[in-house]
């Protein structure tokens, strides 16, 4: 069931989208419509920056990794922590998978067309932490305080 709505998604709205919805679902999960939106806004923003790769996978994916095997991600060394946490990317809720799709393809297509909420934020953190970044704060929107 599980791999059955991955495929579904990457069949629905391809590859990248995917990757977005799932760092969506992981990193926003439960924090509505702009927690999540916010999320997407900042991988779509890196995406968009020449310091960071072209594509929402890439970015969700960029981190230091094992010597002796560069597509295994140094445990919990990423830039977005779900990937590198040592659990499962497979969404286990099918519900607010869906919203994390939904959300992914409208602020990836209207990129550039409609106000990004993030104010064009590049980095962001769990407001449970306090990493003493040297960014410019822009934002708090739900559990994640937002840097440029």
């Amino acid at each position: 069931m599980e791999n059955e709505m991955l495929q579904e998604a990457v069949l629905a709205v391809g590859m990248q989208l995917t990757c977005l919805a799932v760092g969506i679902y992981h990193e926003a999960r439960g924090e509505g419509n702009a927690g999540m939106a916010a999320v997407a806004n900042v991988v779509i923003n890196r995406v968009h920056d020449p310091r960071w790769p072209d594509t929402p996978c890439e970015v969700l994916s960029e981190g230091p990794t094992l010597k002796w095997d560069v597509n295994a991600p140094l445990r919990n060394k990423c830039q977005f922590s779900f990937y590198c946490d040592g659990k499962s990317d497979v969404p286990k809720n099918q519900k607010s998978f869906a919203q994390a799709v939904r959300i992914a393809e409208e602020q990836w297509y209207s990129y550039g067309l409609s106000l990004d909420i993030t104010e064009g934020a590049t980095y962001y953190h769990a407001t449970s932490i306090d990493p003493k970044w040297p960014y410019t704060y822009i934002m708090t929107i739900n559990n994640h305080k937002f840097y440029k």
